[in-house]
């Protein structure tokens, strides 16, 4: 049973516009998303489970139908292609892979250093359009700020994860070799840096309560 309340919104999130960077399309786009979840697996922060994507047809649009394909082998980024490609609906011989959403289950430690799985810690998504692609990295719990969602400072917390996030989205800006651009804030934070912002905290050294939101 899950132990973190996950925020309905992202508390921070990258992206990397890899438009001059890489070519586009599925094998791109899947390489790209291979060598996030290979970087992600060295700080135990990703373990891929599924791959999700919708189908659309150029100059028609979306076909309204959805693929999952369930990641329990070693994954290889030609391999994981073919099953995609083959994954195609037959009532579509001209479809194209939408965006490619990764989720899996990572390891976050509490205050006392106990180590903890939990699912969707990290989530990933690569967008193989024809214009460029763009991936996507974002985080929904607390454990990335230095507040809980209820306003209190959690250091220990914070100290134990916050920088393994940083380390880990340093490594994929240099392997993708483009630095990433900030997601759009929500209530529960943005992205500043390789981090999470810092709200300011009132008189008695608390942040503000966010759980009338979960």
């Amino acid at each position: 049973m899950s132990t973190l309340m996950r925020a309905p919104r992202h508390c921070g999130s990258w992206f990397w516009d890899l438009d001059e960077a890489m070519m586009p399309g599925l094998n791109s786009a899947i390489s790209v998303a291979m060598r996030m979840v290979d970087i992600l697996k060295k700080f135990d922060l990703f373990s891929p489970a599924t791959l999700e994507y919708n189908w659309y047809v150029l100059d028609f649009g979306p076909t309204g139908i959805g693929s999952r394909l369930i990641l329990a082998e070693p994954l290889d980024a030609s391999s994981l292609s073919e099953r995609v490609s083959k994954s195609r609906p037959a009532a579509f011989p001209n479809a194209e892979v939408g965006i490619l959403h990764l989720t899996g289950s990572g390891t976050w430690s509490d205050a006392e250093g106990t180590l903890r799985r939990e699912a969707r810690l990290v989530d990933i998504s690569v967008n193989p359009d024809p214009t460029g692609l763009v991936a996507e990295l974002s985080v929904h719990h607390d454990i990335w700020s230095w507040f809980d969602f209820s306003g209190r400072p959690h250091p220990g917390v914070y100290n134990r994860n916050a920088p393994r996030l940083a380390n880990a989205l340093r490594e994929i800006t240099s392997a993708l070799g483009v630095e990433p651009d900030p997601g759009e804030p929500t209530y529960f934070g943005h992205a500043v840096g390789f981090g999470i912002s810092t709200p300011d905290a009132d008189d008695d050294g608390l942040g503000p309560d966010l759980t009338d939101h979960l």
